[in-house]
């Protein structure tokens, strides 16, 4: 982990920084820099995550100004060569602690929403269970940009809702539909979570793919090594052209995720 933010992103990350604090004011206590950024390092398609703390929840439209504004600070991810995809979650900290599951986001900002928010449409406040994986990454590694540390700000998550929180959201995939366009990142969030059920701890995608392929059983390599590929820039994206092979990974994975959970009290406790 590193506790320097990176060089490459450093201007990105102040532009984001500055049309945060013009909306939100006075109000944020904290914004944290997280995911690739801070462990495993920067790929190809990786996102800039930030985390940003607020003492009270923005209006309706302080949220849509600020995701407006900040479409201007991301890009979708390989389409520029000087901006990042951008993925912004806003928590109100009277929603996060003290803990409870399933936690409150205020706000999440994400160039799959760019068109939604062009045309003017914009996400309510929402209950959301993988706020308890967030989290737990964020405690893990993260660089306070504003405020103190994550692990000052936020609880611990409990064993128990993390455990929630990875059959929760491996339940969203149910049909080709509900992956189709995103096969290489609903593998690589699938290895992420293998591992998790697994370990307890929370690796970085290509880290959790490459673990993944000297576990899983061969029929299922060549889905998950050209996800994995694709990640990093080393080979194109063909999943959607196999798509027996995904949706036999998909239902694979998922049947062992679920099997590990049931046996995660064996986890050494969640930090």
């Amino acid at each position: 982990m590193t506790d320097i933010i990176p060089l490459s992103i450093a201007p990105q990350v102040a532009q984001a920084q500055a049309i945060i604090e013009r909306h939100l004011g006075g109000h944020v206590v904290a914004i944290h820099l997280f995911g690739s950024a801070v462990d495993g390092g920067l790929r190809p398609y990786s996102d800039i995550d930030l985390l940003v703390t607020v003492a009270e929840p923005p209006g309706e439209e302080v949220r849509r100004a600020l995701m407006t504004e900040l479409l201007t600070a991301s890009a979708a991810p390989g389409s520029s060569t000087s901006l990042r995809a951008l993925e912004v979650t806003v928590l109100a900290l009277g929603q996060i602690v003290p803990w409870r599951y399933p936690p409150r986001r205020e706000l999440q900002f994400g160039e799959w929403l760019r068109e939604d928010i062009l045309a003017g449409v914009f996400e309510e406040p929402a209950l959301d269970h993988d706020l308890a994986i967030l989290l737990t990454k964020a405690r893990a590694s993260s660089i306070a940009i504003v405020g103190s540390s994550a692990g000052d700000v936020f609880n611990a998550v409990p064993r128990a809702d993390l455990v929630r929180a990875l059959l929760d959201t491996v339940a969203q995939w149910n049909a080709p539909a509900d992956w189709e366009g995103e096969e290489r990142n609903i593998i690589l969030a699938l290895a992420r979570i293998w591992y998790t059920a697994t370990t307890g701890e929370i690796a970085a995608k290509d880290f959790s793919a490459t673990w993944l392929l000297e576990r899983i059983e061969p029929r299922h390599r060549a889905v998950l090594a050209n996800a994995r590929a694709g990640y990093l820039g080393e080979a194109p994206d063909n999943l959607a052209e196999h798509a027996p092979e995904v949706e036999a990974f998909i239902a694979g994975a998922q049947l062992e995720i679920r099997r590990l959970c049931s046996n995660a009290d064996r986890w050494q406790t969640v930090s």
